[in-house]
């Protein structure tokens, strides 16, 4: 069996540093350092501990990763030696701060993204915000200069997937104000329960909004649905219509997936129980179905 392969992908801090190697310049090389000296040090004064050695320590960790960030940011994507190069000229001529200031802007732009769909009243505290930044910086920063790092690329897949999150809940808000029985305004939002109800809904046409909904309205809704037997795809239609287009792409998607999957949706038309599809609209709807009989 053959070892496997590994690529050295040090962090763009360190790779920028070692082309000083091999173009001396003395005043740059001093003033660099000096630079690195102070982001470490408010970086251990805000982020670490700047009274211990191991603070320090982990501050230095979290400058390399910033700056790397920052680097990778900047410049083209990666051109070995000449790249690496390009960093060094960067930091020359703008300074390691600058591009510091870049790399923590960028994991504090991604800290204020929802992480997942289920948003509560904490996620806009302050205390918690600050917590979040810090956890996230140290997550994707922190790292030996002499080790490789993937900090960037991780830093992409997360701003990916956190977008993709932040189209989900601004569809779901978006339902919620519309909500054909007047806006909802928990704090909490349960954005894939919302959008749920809104599909669900919606086959029954006429292109009305739901974004919430009780015992007794699900109900009604499930006997006029067997009673006028309406066609789904207009109904999609209708509430496609009804919603911007901006929010169409995470609409579409979820009324192909329901289109497929949604249990309430197969067994509406038949003769299963009442109280058997409400337990399966539970499943979807979540915190945002009002299950008290009204």
């Amino acid at each position: 069996m053959l070892p496997a392969i590994v690529i050295e992908n040090l962090p763009r801090l360190t790779r920028a540093i070692q082309q000083l190697a091999r173009h001396p310049d003395d005043d740059a090389a001093y003033t660099l350092a000096d630079e690195l000296t102070g982001i470490t040090a408010m970086v251990a004064e805000k982020f670490t501990n700047d009274r211990t050695a191991e603070g320090i320590q982990k501050a230095l960790q979290l400058t390399v990763g910033g700056v790397s960030l920052g680097l990778d940011h900047a410049l083209p994507a990666d051109g070995g030696a000449d790249g690496d190069l390009e960093a060094l000229d960067l930091l020359i001529e703008e300074g390691a701060e600058h591009a510091f200031q870049i790399g923590f802007r960028l994991i504090k732009e991604l800290s204020a993204l929802p992480e997942d769909s289920l948003v509560g009243e904490y996620d806009t505290d302050p205390v918690y915000a600050a917590r979040r930044l810090r956890d996230l910086f140290v997550d994707l920063c922190q790292t030996d200069p002499n080790q490789n790092w993937n900090g960037s690329e991780r830093y992409e897949v997360m701003l990916k997937q956190r977008k993709e999150v932040q189209a989900i809940v601004r569809l779901a808000n978006w339902l919620r104000r519309h909500h054909s029985e007047g806006p909802v305004s928990d704090t909490d939002l349960n954005a894939e329960g919302v959008i749920a109800l809104a599909v669900i809904f919606a086959v029954e046409g006429g292109g009305r909004v739901m974004a919430r909904t009780g015992q007794k309205e699900f109900e009604r809704f499930v006997k006029s649905v067997r009673k006028n037997k309406p066609d789904f795809e207009e109904g999609w239609a209708a509430l496609v219509a009804a919603v911007p287009v901006q929010h169409h792409p995470v609409l579409l998607d979820r009324i192909a997936s329901y289109r497929e999957t949604c249990t309430v949706l197969q067994h509406i038309r038949g003769r299963t129980a009442m109280k058997t599809l409400f337990a399966e609209l539970e499943n979807y709807a979540g915190s945002e179905l009002d299950a008290d009989y009204s």
